[in-house]
């Protein structure tokens, strides 16, 4: 199958050789070596060498026949999802708390699945939300984006925003207005269910901000710079400000609460272009 794209160099930009703007385009290298030998990459309808510029103004069509996909299928499940935002290649859904990212023992009822419903075909995933928190999940329509979302999570141009309420102890009272928690997370080795601070641990770095703050509780916005397994719900419950309604990292949980941490805003770069895009979660659900 070929993908083509097609882009419009933007007149805020320097002259740029095609090679470094395909780099700046974040194409895998293997698929900007394709674009070269089979002269793919097209400046206002003629192919031009990677060494020569582009100047603002000009229409770049790129055509890909080279991209591999490792595709999981997830069967349709029959209901569709919220859609927040969508464009040619991405998807961003609202997911409901207590509903799974994608399937891991053969359910038919996770979020990837209602996406298929909506796509009719399976979505590829990006990046993952706990089961027990709702809000902005981010997928893609196809595999020609996949590795571009990808580095832009690495590169954390692909930002990620949460809106947490905390429950505030002793030790929480103490919180500062604005900060960063950089403490390794691993699993807990009494509960195969839970993670924990400890040395040996994953590199795992969080900010946050206060945005309101009672006697007993606050309201946080946080933000991941990594994306390990229940990142915010550790490190907050590390410093006293666990999350109301956390079952497994709040010891003042009450049957029936609901996780108070949800996916709030996500920032990216639309793939293939340099246009900016912040989506927003739906504003009855924050």
């Amino acid at each position: 199958m070929i993908y083509h794209f097609t882009l419009t160099y933007p007149e805020s930009k320097t002259p740029e050789a095609v090679g470094d703007l395909l780099r700046e385009l974040l194409l895998p290298r293997k698929w900007r070596h394709f674009l070269r030998i089979e002269k793919q990459v097209l400046i206002n309808g003629s192919y031009r060498n990677f060494n020569e510029l582009v100047q603002p103004g000009e229409v770049i069509d790129l055509y890909l026949d080279q991209v591999a996909s490792a595709q999981r299928p997830y069967p349709p499940s029959g209901r569709l999802p919220e859609v927040v935002y969508e464009d040619a290649n991405l998807l961003v859904i609202n997911k409901p708390k207590g509903q799974k990212t994608h399937p891991n023992q053969g359910e038919n009822g996770t979020a990837l699945n209602d996406c298929a419903s909506y796509l009719g075909q399976s979505p590829y995933i990006i990046h993952r939300l706990d089961m027990l928190t709702g809000g902005l999940l981010l997928v893609a329509k196809n595999p020609a984006v996949v590795p571009i979302m990808n580095r832009q999570l690495l590169s954390k141009t692909l930002k990620r925003d949460y809106l947490a309420t905390v429950d505030l102890t002793d030790l929480g009272q103490k919180l500062p207005d604005s900060g960063t928690i950089n403490l390794p997370i691993g699993q807990d080795p009494n509960d195969q269910r839970k993670r924990m601070v400890r040395p040996d641990g994953l590199r795992a770095v969080t900010h946050y901000q206060v945005l309101e703050r009672g006697t007993a509780s606050a309201k946080l916005l946080v933000s991941l710079e990594t994306g390990r397994t229940h990142q915010i719900r550790v490190h907050l419950a590390s410093l006293g400000c666990p999350i109301a309604g956390d079952p497994l990292y709040n010891p003042h949980y009450a049957e029936g609460q609901e996780l108070q941490l949800a996916g709030w805003r996500l920032s990216f770069i639309k793939p293939y272009s340099f246009d900016p895009v912040q989506v927003l979660l739906p504003a009855d659900q924050r």
